[in-house]
Formats: C-alpha cells, sequence, structure tokens
C-alpha cells in the first residue's frame, strides 16, 4: 500500500480503516482527488528555543509549493527541536531522542518519502539517523546560514566571533559596554552559525553524501535562493518517493569516503565525525580512524572559513557553495556515488561552476594547507582513539611533552580556571575529566578557557585535553572526544596534575607518560561511579550510549551485525 493507505491503522477491518481515514482527512479541507496523491511527509522542527529555525515556517511553505506542483501531497508534521544553546546539559543528550522522535514517526505516519527541515547542529543528523533507520525515501533541507552583522566597521559572525570577543572580555581587552553592544549583533538573522561551524560543516557534509540538492549547504537562510531550494527540493521528493529511492541506496562506503573528503578539505567541524560515524552506523557503515588518516594525509584544505580562516559562508554561497569544492576534489571522489536524485556525482558536477572566488575555495593545485583538518589520535591515554583538529591548531605545539594540570569535572573547571593561585604555565597541559557522554552529556567543553591569569599576559593558545567536545565555531590546540571516557574509567581518569604528557601529530599519538604499575595503583583508588537514579530518556541514556568513537549513538539503534 502506498499513499494515505500505507500503514493502516488496525480496527479488524481494513476497508473501514481506509474509510476512517480518509474521512479524517476531509477535515483539513484537503479535495478528494488530493488523497490519491503520492504522500511526501515534511518534518518541521521550528521552536521558539531555536532561533535558527526562525524563518522555517516559511521554508516549510515553499518545499509543500514544490510538492504540489509535482503531483504530490504534503503533509507537514512536527518534532522536537534542538537549539544548541538552550537545553541543558547539551543538545547532544538529545539528538539521539530527536532520532527516535523522526524514526517513529516517518515509520508510522503514511507517507511515501519525507522532506526533513532542520539546521541547528545536532537537528540535522537527528533526522537523517532517524530516517535512515526508518528505511523510507527521505530528501534534506537545511534552513541555512545566517547572514553576517557589522560591528565598528567589522563583520561579525555567530559564533567564532562570540568566543573571539569574549576571550578578549576575559583578558580585559573589551569593556563591559563593548562586550554588550557585540552580543547585540553577532546573531542578527535567522539561520544557523554564520561559520564553519558544526551546522554549516553538517551542511556540507549532508551535500557531498548526497542526501541534499546540489548548492543547498552553503545559502543563507534569508536569501531567497533558500525558497528556491525549497521548492526544489520538495518536487524532487516527489520523484523520490515514485522511484522509491530509500536512504541505504544513496548513502554507501563510497559516499561516506566522498564525504570524509569534504569534511577534511573545508577543515570543518571535529563535531560532524561522531555525527557522521552514528548517521553511517544506522546503515551498517564503520569508518575507519586509520582510513580517515590516510584521507586526511591525502586531501588538502581547500576553503577557510572561520574560525580557521576570515570568510564566511555567505562568501562560500557566492564563490560557488559546494559545488566548487567538490569540483576541485573530483580526481580524489569516487564520482559513481548516487545521489538521492538519481544522478551520480560525476553526473551532478558536470563541468563545475562557471565562476568561483579562488579567495574562498583555493584551486587542488594551490590549496590553503596541503593536509586535511582532521587527526586520529591513538596512544596509551587514548586506547579507543581521540581526536584533534589540526587546521585549528597551532603547529608550534603539535609535538608537545608538557605538565598535566587536571580539572576533575567541570564544575572543579569553573572554580579553579580563574584563580590567581593557580598553578599553571603557558608550557603546561589543561586536562579535564568526566566530560565524556556518561560523565556529563559531552558538552562542548573542550574549548577549556586559557587560564585568566595567563591570558592577561598574552598567551593565546595551549594544549587542551578532554572527554569532552568542542563547538565547530571554537580554535586552539585541543584534543578531544578521549575514549574510554573518564567515568568509564579510561586511562584519562587515572590522570594526575603533574604528570606528563606526550602530543605528536605527526605519529598520531596521545600518551600519558607514567608506569603502568602506578597507573594501576590509582585505578584502584577511582571512587565507585555515582549512583544517581534516573528516569525517562536520560536513563535511557545512561543505560544505552555508545562511546564517541561509535558516535555516541544507543546501542539498540545499530542493525545487528
Amino acid at each position: 500500500m502506498s499513499g494515505i493507505y500505507r500503514g493502516l491503522v488496525s480496527y479488524g477491518d481494513r476497508d473501514f480503516s481506509r474509510f476512517l481515514r480518509r474521512a479524517f482527512l476531509h477535515a483539513s479541507g484537503r479535495s478528494p482527488e488530493s488523497l490519491d496523491r503520492p504522500v511526501i511527509g515534511i518534518s518541521t522542527s521550528t521552536s521558539d528555543f531555536n532561533p535558527c529555525h526562525r524563518q522555517q515556517p516559511e521554508l516549510v511553505k515553499s518545499v509543500a509549493r514544490g510538492i504540489i506542483a509535482a503531483g504530490g501531497l504534503p503533509m507537514e508534521f512536527p518534532t522536537i527541536s534542538l537549539g544548541e544553546s538552550f537545553l541543558e546539559p547539551t543538545a547532544m543528550v538529545y539528538r539521539n531522542l530527536m532520532a527516535m522522535d523522526v524514526e517513529e514517526l516517518v515509520r508510522a505516519q503514511p507517507m511515501d518519502a519525507v522532506v526533513l527541515v532542520g539546521g541547528c547542529d545536532k537537528t540535522v543528523p537527528a533526522q537523517l539517523m532517524g530516517a535512515f533507520s526508518a528505511g523510507r525515501p527521505a530528501i534534506q533541507l537545511v534552513t541555512g546560514p545566517m547572514s553576517t552583522g557589522r560591528y565598528q566597521g567589522e563583520r561579525l559572525g555567530a559564533c567564532t566571533d562570540c568566543r573571539r570577543f569574549w576571550a578578549r572580555y576575559r583578558a580585559g581587552d573589551v569593556s563591559e559596554t563593548e562586550i554588550g553592544e557585540v552580543e547585540r549583533n553577532l546573531a542578527t538573522t535567522a539561520g544557523t552559525c554564520a561559520v564553519m561551524g558544526t551546522a554549516s560543516t553538517m551542511a556540507c557534509i549532508v551535500e557531498a553524501l548526497g542526501m541534499a540538492l546540489p548548492d543547498s549547504a552553503a545559502a543563507p537562510a534569508v536569501h531567497a535562493d533558500r525558497l528556491r531550494l525549497g521548492e526544489a527540493t520538495g518536487a524532487a521528493a516527489v520523484s523520490i518517493a515514485v522511484a522509491g529511492r530509500t536512504p541505504d541506496q544513496v548513502v554507501t562506503a563510497a559516499s561516506v569516503r566522498n564525504a570524509l573528503r569534504v569534511l577534511l578539505a573545508i577543515g570543518g567541524s571535529t563535531n560532524a565525525l561522531i555525527h557522521l560515524t552514528a548517521m553511517a552506523g544506522r546503515l551498517g557503515l564503520a569508518i575507519d580512524p586509520d582510513e580517515l588518516n590516510e584521507l586526511s594525509d591525502t586531501t588538502p584544505v581547500l576553503v577557510e572559513l572561520k574560525p580557521t580562516g576570515a570568510h564566511y559562508m555567505e562568501d562560500l554561497h557566492a564563490s560557488g557553495g559546494l559545488p566548487a569544492v567538490l569540483h576541485e576534489l573530483r580526481d580524489l571522489l569516487d564520482l559513481s556515488a548516487l545521489t538521492v536524485t538519481g544522478e551520480t556525482l560525476g553526473e551532478r558536477l558536470g563541468d563545475g561552476p562557471a565562476w568561483v572566488d579562488r579567495e574562498v575555495v583555493r584551486p587542488l593545485s594551490e590549496p590553503s594547507r596541503e593536509k586535511g583538518g582532521l587527526v586520529w589520535l591513538r596512544g596509551s591515554l587514548a586506547p579507543s582513539g581521540a581526536l584533534i583538529k589540526r587546521s585549528a591548531a597551532d603547529p608550534a605545539l603539535f609535538e608537545t611533552t608538557g605538565r598535566a594540570v587536571v580539572f576533575s569535572s567541570l564544575e572543579d573547571l569553573a572554580a579553579r580556571i580563574d584563580d590567581p593561585d593557580l598553578d599553571v604555565e603557558a608550557s603546561d597541559v589543561l586536562v579535564l575529566q568526566n566530560a565524556g557522554p556518561l560523565g556529563a552529556g559531552m558538552p562542548e567543553a573542550g574549548y577549556l578557557p586559557i587560564p585568566a591569569k595567563l591570558a592577561r599576559a598574552g598567551v593565546r593558545d595551549m594544549v587542551r585535553i578532554s572527554d569532552a567536545r568542542m563547538s565547530g565555531t571554537a580554535y586552539g590546540t585541543i584534543v578531544l572526544h578521549v575514549t574510554p571516557e573518564a567515568a568509564l574509567g579510561g586511562p584519562l581518569a587515572l590522570v594526575r596534575t603533574g604528570d606528563q604528557i606526550r602530543l605528536s601529530v605527526s605519529e598520531a599519538r596521545l600518551d600519558l607518560l607514567v608506569a603502568p604499575e602506578e597507573l594501576e595503583k590509582r585505578r584502584a583508588d577511582l571512587p565507585e561511579p555515582a549512583t544517581e537514579r534516573l528516569t525517562g530518556y536520560r536513563k535511557l541514556f545512561r543505560d544505552h550510549v555508545l562511546g564517541a568513537d561509535l558516535g555516541c549513538d544507543f546501542d539498540f539503534c545499530l542493525p545487528a551485525p
């Protein structure tokens, strides 16, 4: 069965089920003829707690126009929304909940295909994780990045410039009045962060995977192109429904490798690796850390938006968008990979954009950096791995052996980081424990602030290590996603202030230089895990979340081996 008769409610009489469904749909004022069209669901994630999605209602209307013009029946339905800065302890905790919401509603409701409309950080991977598990034809439409604001002649965009000005405020270079003025000019339109943060990175990855239309990643939320993309996506969804083209036909090992190449070439967010791992995992596809490093060593950085460069997403859109990047990378990509419209990636790329701004998208022959943005580290401190964004780090710190200064929790960090008596030097390594998925919900706390007394002395970067995440808008020599996490008794839990830690980006290693016998003594002294009584979804998260190396998905959401 298809259309409105897909998945009939069971009353023991199928004809009555059909009759009752039509009767209630008549209450919506739709014509009887429209009920025989392919049904295209539009999964929306509008919320007053998600300013990034403020213009989503208008975007959804454009999708519906495209569906109707192509002969389909649009059916909008809401899901929860994940506003990055509005969810405690972190939006990451609720990504899997939104994925479950999307999965069950796509599976349970009668639709032949679904358009997934979202943008803010965790929303896009959550929607795709759910759609991948549901197995229904699907296409993604991101809400698009916000446009930049202005402050004293300088362009500003959330949230890299948020962090830059806040660091200056902490260092005493910006006054209380000035930081207030900056605050009002950082996010001046609807849309996701204007820089190559996690939201923009995920938008680029989805386009590279083939799950979104060409040139859909970078068009600003307030640009007319975004509405035109909405109409085109709605029309494409009808074709996808008729063809029965499900995500597993599009997202393959080849397209995941293509997406990794793009992630590396755009200097994308470290969060994207967690999300791509979780998305691919829903289809039984794994990301090999060794392959990631091989790809990183052979994929140059072609795009330097903030936080690593000077440009914003609106500049990328005006410079040829992601198709310009893909065209430069074409000799490194698998062009036979299928896209959601039925074209191969090679067919989609064609001859490439007519014009490209080479200040924004560098040619492959003259890259911004010779190697890709991410490196997966292993060693005695991270047996299952850790991640560093070398494109956002200081090369002078790539080979570092330093003394650990340890913070046992987020609370400990907040209490002591600005203590003028803190025993810390610029050559030390800041270590944060118990900030992983189980320890604290894996917040974006990996961007440990430079201790106030060092910041005032002019220190702008130092090595920082944690089992937390880092916002894609952040920068610095920061090692993240250390697994196993400290709350599980991983080696990170055994680090003590004064220990020597060695980071080697060239060798892709992260080691704790402490004798194994001493570590065993410390392990015996570890406190018992807290036994806080949890209910509802929080309990589900604690009992079933996997580590960062497996995408922080739930163990029961992965397909059977």
